[in-house]
């Protein structure tokens, strides 16, 4: 997958929350494959958690063949959907452009 798409969709995650608040919210992309998933990350909450936990936003999966890109959403059971508010195929850019703007409202609820 282009370094280039990876760089706008890290910088999103990074403009999401401002420098002074990351010690308690965060949003983070992870990479797995052809796949980037975007995750709402919160400090513990109780003492006897160690790690920050991390809430399913999107995730972003790249078309090699077709050098694009398609967008999926996660219902409550962590199982992902194509969002089908927008055509598969996009650049990018115009799936940040929908989670940022979010429409539906599922992905920042």
């Amino acid at each position: 997958m282009p370094e280039t798409d990876l760089a706008r969709i890290r910088a999103y995650c990074d403009s999401r929350v401002s420098a002074r608040l990351r010690d308690q919210i965060r949003v983070e992309a992870a990479v797995r494959g052809n796949s980037v998933t975007i995750f709402d990350c919160r400090p513990p909450w109780h003492p006897n958690i160690t790690g920050w936990s991390r809430v399913r936003v999107a995730q972003l999966r790249y078309d090699p063949s077709t050098t694009s890109w398609t967008l999926y959403w996660a219902d409550r059971n962590g199982r992902w959907h194509r969002y089908y508010d927008l055509e598969p195929n996009q650049p990018v850019q115009r799936l940040i452009d929908e989670i940022q703007e979010d429409p539906t409202a599922i992905f920042w609820g």
